[in-house]
């Protein structure tokens, strides 16, 4: 045809190779020969001509969200005779219906986001990495934090639930470690910044939430409730997240640390890699970002707590043990989402380990047999039926030997020789050394000897060593003190 614009038909099909007649059959039709082609029909009935407009089409109608296996179930209850290979048939077929007929679909409105203007937070789950602590599980999630610009995130390990403590003390990590403040902060309907009391509420922030936005300048705000695309920022990036944290486990080739704070390295070292991919614009919209204020603000909750002749506390359903001397004390107890700071007055006495309760139906226990060891050695028949016997011992080694005891020796017999041993770890320090020699001697058939350990963990006996003074002779002075009238008299001679 390119040839035909300036030769004949003759000359146009010899240079293009064909003959004559074809460049005329060319000529009088030039479409090509795939359209000239007509579509070909069906080859074998339609299996849901019966049915389509009759049963399948009223069906979608009036329930537009009927899945397609659901239509199929259906249809197959009122004609048994019907064959279940119609399946894709039937797929293709509402699919088609659905463009052509079905209901309008919500629209995703992709936004431009202007730097310095929005940051995100929200919580994810992260029980699928299957992370542990020195061999036990960690039961946990992360608090996560993103700009909608620039991409910049933090992350930060929560151990209990989307609590304010968690939010606020996730934020401020996230806020400081960037260096400054975007204008507006979007989560979802958190419980922690909402009181998420009725759909029309408007005014629905919580005072403490309320407090926090406002020490940072910053303008809250939440998507609607069940329309999660809407914070999709931060939705999209938390499996990012979790997936290069999959990757990183598996180049480690070990998902247990030795204790949290390894772990949240770990977490930090990903996400600071992450950044960096993007610190161009993060570097971009760091300028437009507003100032910190000068301090953090609270990022706890406070409570005045009554130390009971137990030993201890109840917060939250949660025991808790502290030194002995603060029984029928107050402590004011600051509750992070980790941690319990203790103060007595505004002396700071103790720093627990926050727990957690067990069950709906059962509390929970967090125990340091140092704070009650030397209680437990003048009564060590309390031992036996304690409550919280099993979180007394620090490791299960010595769960191990006091089965072992229990099983070999009186009860009387056993419960003295475990205060024992746990008295032991306590004086000499020596938990871990304490913990590999009671393994040795129950793998040996042995039942621990306290005796015999206390000898062998004794403090090495390190001989005083001679120190030798040698006196300065006295003649030496009076050598000094000539030298100064000597110096002396040759000053005034020099003075003008």
């Amino acid at each position: 045809m390119s040839y035909r614009q300036t030769l004949t038909v003759e000359a146009a099909a010899a240079k293009a190779g064909f003959s004559t007649a074809t460049g005329y059959r060319v000529e009088a039709d030039p479409r090509l020969a795939s359209q000239k082609q007509a579509s070909r029909g069906r080859r074998r009935p339609d299996p849901l001509e019966p049915y389509w407009e009759a049963e399948v089409v009223p069906m979608l109608r009036a329930a537009p969200g009927l899945r397609v296996i659901g239509v199929l179930d259906e249809l197959r209850r009122r004609h048994v005779e019907l064959n279940p290979n119609i399946r894709r048939t039937l797929e293709r077929r509402i699919h088609a219906w659905r463009a052509l007929h079905g209901p309008e679909q919500d629209v995703i409105f992709r936004q431009e986001h202007a730097p310095g203007r929005l940051g995100l937070s929200d919580f994810t789950d992260t029980s699928a990495l299957g992370i542990s602590i020195a061999g036990a599980a960690l039961g946990h999630r992360l608090y996560h934090f993103r700009l909608a610009f620039s991409g910049f995130e933090h992350a930060h390990v929560v151990l209990g639930g989307e609590s304010f403590v968690a939010l606020a003390e996730g934020l401020q990590n996230a806020l400081w470690a960037l260096g400054g403040v975007p204008k507006e902060h979007r989560s979802d309907s958190l419980s922690a910044a909402f009181r998420n009391l009725t759909a029309d509420a408007q005014q629905d922030l919580t005072q403490r939430y309320q407090g926090l936005m406002r020490h940072y300048a910053m303008e809250p705000s939440r998507n609607n409730a069940g329309v999660a695309h809407e914070n999709g920022s931060i939705e999209s990036a938390h499996g990012h997240l979790k997936r290069a944290l999959e990757d990183a486990l598996l180049l480690r080739a070990s998902r247990d640390f030795g204790d949290l704070e390894a772990y949240r390295a770990f977490v930090d070292e990903i996400v600071g890699r992450r950044n960096a991919n993007n610190r161009k614009r993060i570097a971009l919209e760091r300028p437009v970002l507003g100032a910190l204020p000068y301090r953090r603000t609270a990022d706890f909750e406070e409570k005045l707590i009554a130390v009971t002749s137990s030993g201890g506390f109840i917060l939250r359903r949660v025991f808790y043990t502290v030194p002995s001397r603060l029984i029928g004390h107050r402590l004011r107890v600051r509750i992070h989402d980790d941690r319990l700071e203790c103060f007595l007055g505004t002396t700071p006495v103790a720093t627990l380990r926050r727990g957690r309760p067990v069950s709906d139906s059962k509390g929970g226990h967090v125990v340091d047999y140092r704070h009650v060891i030397h209680a437990l050695r003048r009564k060590p028949m309390a031992l036996l039926n304690l409550v919280y016997r099993d979180q007394l011992f620090p490791r299960p080694a010595y769960a191990r030997a006091f089965e072992a005891l229990r099983e070999r020796c009186e009860e009387r017999r056993a419960c003295k020789v475990m205060v024992e041993l746990l008295a032991l770890a306590h004086e000499r320090t020596c938990e871990a050394e304490l913990t590999a020699l009671i393994d040795a001697d129950l793998d040996a058939g042995r039942l621990p000897d306290p005796a015999a350990l206390r000898l062998r963990l004794r403090p090495e006996e390190t001989p005083i060593p001679a120190i030798v003074v040698d006196l300065a002779p006295l003649a030496i002075y009076d050598e000094l003190a000539a030298i100064d009238v000597v110096a002396a008299s040759f000053d005034s001679e020099v003075a003008p």
